[in-house]
């Protein structure tokens, strides 16, 4: 992975040279008091800190020829003043360069470090196929924070005789434990996905896998861990959609002959995987008809609670209508994600995960052909 570079606007690398010609200017008006000197040392020391090393170089030498050059005009070269603000100015331009080899340094050990978070986040949510089974996939994940590379929140796609099936969770709480929740769920749903023939029986599984895991856990997070999950299968030779929902945002249908955007609300919502001890009996199964054209939208919480500056939730169905109609998958997701990214206008308060379906037209549906397998992870983010 590329280390990512700091993309600095154009005046932060103007202003270390306004300082120095600021610092340089005051010092020629009044040479005897080197009001400007201060300037001169802020303009190493920014430089070092924001800019690459050729850069700060370039300011130190020109703070101490600038000194020099100062010195010679005003007489004070040989005597103690003179040699004294020229010790002064090589100093600032030596502390500037040390601070600039320092934030490299840590430049490249958070680089380090990214392409060890990303490593593992491919391994845990690894990047979809573009099409399986006559559908078209595409996915993003954003974390909250611009830096985090994994969260809470996971999807998953496979490819099972039941037909394709997809998963999107959200877990309770942030940080290693919603990680840890996250490679368990993804890993029962790998393994149950081709052994359940139903979406309740897997549902079921996957219940019984996390009550397993969360033995082993402490007793607060053993009773208050839980994850909120949509169960969509696409059964093979058949323009329908199965859906079951355990406590999850409904999934959003856009196009197929209806209106533009639609919520698919579930008529009996579940309770959270990793509540099943509270003994409520799981919903059933859901089936719409999911014609060819038509795209299916998967989101988490990140997306309908992301608040405007009033403080007003997001609402895919007034932010994507009059957006469409989208070509596709991809398409869907980019204009969610840019679309939220405007409606927040800042950092959000929780992870955003989204995964789009699109049966295409004319593709047929086949249980074979394309067939592909994997979780998926944010791709290329929109």
């Amino acid at each position: 992975m590329a280390a990512r570079t700091v993309q600095w606007p154009p005046y932060v690398r103007a202003a270390p040279w306004l300082l120095i010609v600021g610092g340089l200017v005051w010092n020629s008006l009044d040479p005897a008091d080197y009001w400007g000197d201060p300037m001169l040392a802020a303009a190493a020391v920014l430089s070092g800190a924001l800019l690459g090393l050729r850069d700060t170089l370039a300011v130190a030498l020109a703070n101490v020829v600038g000194i020099v050059v100062l010195s010679v005009r005003d007489g004070s070269i040989g005597t103690q003043d003179g040699f004294l603000e020229l010790v002064n100015t090589t100093f600032a331009a030596l502390l500037g360069i040390a601070v600039n080899r320092v934030v490299a340094r840590h430049g490249r050990h958070l680089a380090r470090v990214r392409s060890v978070a990303e490593a593992a986040q491919r391994a845990v949510l690894p990047e979809p196929p573009g099409r399986v089974a006559g559908l078209e996939v595409a996915a993003c994940y954003r974390a909250a924070q611009d830096e985090a590379l994994i969260g809470g929140d996971a999807y998953a796609l496979q490819s099972t005789p039941y037909g394709v099936r997809v998963l999107i969770a959200d877990v309770r709480g942030k940080g290693l434990h919603a990680v840890g929740a996250v490679s368990v769920l993804l890993g029962a749903f790998r393994e149950d996905a081709h052994r359940e023939s139903d979406l309740g029986a897997l549902a079921d599984a996957l219940e019984r896998t996390l009550v397993r895991e969360a033995a082993q856990l402490s007793e607060e997070l053993r009773l208050e861990g839980f994850i909120t999950a949509l169960l969509v299968e696409f059964p093979p030779g058949e323009a329908v959609a199965r859906t079951l929902d355990c406590g999850h945002p409904g999934p959003y249908l856009l196009g197929g002959g209806g209106p533009g955007v639609s919520r698919w609300d579930a008529g009996d919502p579940g309770l959270p995987l990793g509540m099943g001890v509270l003994g409520v009996a799981r919903p059933g199964v859901e089936s719409r008809p999911f014609p060819p054209g038509s795209t299916l939208l998967l989101v988490t919480d990140g997306v309908t609670e992301a608040r405007d500056a009033a403080g007003e939730f997001y609402d895919p169905v007034r932010g994507l209508a009059p957006l469409g109609p989208f070509a596709g998958a991809r398409e869907a997701v980019e204009a969610l994600v840019a679309d939220v990214a405007r409606w927040t206008g800042g950092p959000r308060d929780d992870d955003m995960a989204v995964l789009a379906v699109t049966r295409r037209a004319g593709d047929g549906e086949r249980s074979g052909g394309d067939r592909g397998t994997g979780a998926i992870g944010h791709s290329a983010r929109p």
